[in-house]
C-alpha cells in the first residue's frame, strides 16, 4: 500500500469531506480515504498495483476537488 496526505483548498464542510471521501474510495485500487474539514487534509491509501496517484488526482480533479501537495 502507498499513502499520501494532501491538502484540498475548496474543502469548506462536512459535505465537501463526504463527498470527496464517497466518490474517491470508488476508484479502483482505493483501499481508504479519510478527509478533515478543519485541516482541508485528505490521506488516501492505495494499491500501487491497481492504480496510481495521477489516476486519483484526476479523480479529485473531475469532483471538483483537485489536491495540492
Amino acid at each position: 500500500m502507498e499513502e499520501k496526505t494532501v491538502t484540498v483548498p475548496n474543502i469548506s464542510c462536512g459535505h465537501c469531506v463526504n463527498t470527496i471521501q464517497r466518490e474517491v474510495a470508488e476508484a479502483n485500487g482505493v483501499a481508504s480515504v479519510k478527509g478533515d474539514a478543519k485541516t482541508r487534509e485528505v490521506v488516501i491509501s492505495w494499491d500501487p498495483e491497481a492504480t496510481d496517484w495521477v489516476a486519483i488526482e484526476k479523480e479529485m480533479s473531475d469532483i471538483g476537488y483537485p489536491p495540492k501537495g
